[in-house]
């Protein structure tokens, strides 16, 4: 499957393209990424890539890329992700650092959540969250999610919170 093309006020999401990837090669080569399995080697960061946004072809969702509306500069990615060992189907983001701090991840989000909640009719999404991650952390929290405790994360630790989707639609 093609991803759709979602806009927001400020964003256009869109299906990856290879050229995308440059952000993650990055992102990975950084300690930024430790809590995404990193830092990791130009190889291992296309692999984590990858297979994200191979995801689309697998199950029918994945991540979107974000584009600034005005400037048509990548600024991250946001969508679902369940890669294999995942408990159950994440909402997860992924910005450039010029896009912290602006909200894009929330907008993003927000668009994805209500795509999903159409598209699929599911409703709920989780986030699973390494615990030292708190600015994913608190983002998952103001988009009204709440932490469930019960809920199996990846790693030992982790935080779950979970979407309801029939409020955020």
């Amino acid at each position: 499957m093609i991803a759709p093309v979602l806009t927001t006020d400020r964003l256009i999401l869109r299906q990856p393209q290879l050229s995308d990837f440059e952000h993650w090669a990055e992102f990975f080569a950084t300690g930024r990424s430790v809590h995404e399995g990193g830092p990791l080697d130009r190889a291992g960061a296309y692999r984590v890539w990858a297979s994200d946004a191979a995801l689309w072809l697998l199950r029918g969702y994945g991540p979107f890329a974000v584009e600034d509306r005005e400037t048509g500069a990548y600024l991250g990615d946001v969508g679902i992700y369940q890669p294999e060992g995942f408990p159950e189907t994440e909402l997860g983001w992924f910005v450039v650092p010029e896009a912290e701090g602006r909200g894009i991840a929330a907008e993003a989000a927000r668009a994805v959540m209500g795509w999903a909640r159409a598209r699929f009719g599911w409703e709920h999404l989780v986030n699973i969250i390494d615990p030292r991650n708190t600015r994913s952390l608190a983002l998952g929290l103001r988009l009204g999610g709440v932490i469930d405790p019960a809920r199996p994360g990846v790693d030992p630790g982790d935080v779950v919170i979970l979407h309801d989707l029939r409020r955020a639609a």
